[in-house]
């Protein structure tokens, strides 16, 4: 009888994680370290020009948010451990914050899809932003030149839009993005 031996991956601690090197870009699942890729040209832009609207929106409004945008981590669970680094992100708690991460999960997250590897932020990250109390996520996805939101207070909203859209905030009353001039900043 010939049994299959299956490695189980290391699961690192707080500790651990913080003693990896500054330069190395990883996302930590229950405990399993997972390397990012750097990000593409595409996907610059759009970081920039989504956190510039957002800043610009934040600056308007006085109170404790704050927009971030990768790398920076965001600690969603200590055990196990779950850290995560948003390409973009809003918090309104500024007590989650203590001068090296966010420990909790952020209001607003905005992922920009990398063509390599798309079923980490359709799936993996939602399933965890939802449960650890993202209240909105978006996927913004370069390749489909689509958008897609997902809110997760009160009435569930999961809505797809295309690049031509403007797309309302939904933890905000009057925060709109039209994604038809950062499209055209792309040439795609």
């Amino acid at each position: 009888m010939a049994s299959a031996l299956q490695l189980q991956p290391e699961i690192i601690t707080l500790e651990q994680y913080q003693a990896l090197p500054e330069d190395r870009r990883v996302e930590v699942f229950d405990g399993v370290v997972y390397d990012m890729a750097s990000p593409s040209q595409i996907h610059q832009t759009l970081s920039m020009e989504l956190s510039n609207i957002l800043y610009n929106y934040m600056k308007t409004k006085k109170g404790a948010r704050q927009v971030f945008t990768a790398p920076f981590d965001v600690k969603l669970c200590d055990q196990p451990l779950t850290i995560v680094q948003p390409d973009i992100m809003v918090i309104c708690d500024k007590d989650k914050l203590d001068g090296k991460r966010c420990n909790g999960a952020p209001d607003f997250i905005i992922e920009i899809v990398s063509p390599g590897n798309p079923s980490d932020d359709y799936i993996r990250k939602a399933y965890y932003y939802k449960n650890y109390g993202v209240r909105e996520y978006w996927i913004v996805d370069p390749k489909r030149r689509m958008v897609t939101v997902d809110y997760f207070e009160g009435d569930l909203i999961h809505v797809a839009y295309s690049f031509d859209s403007t797309i309302k905030v939904n933890i905000y009353d009057d925060l709109l993005i039209s994604f038809s001039g950062i499209a055209d900043l792309l040439n795609v």
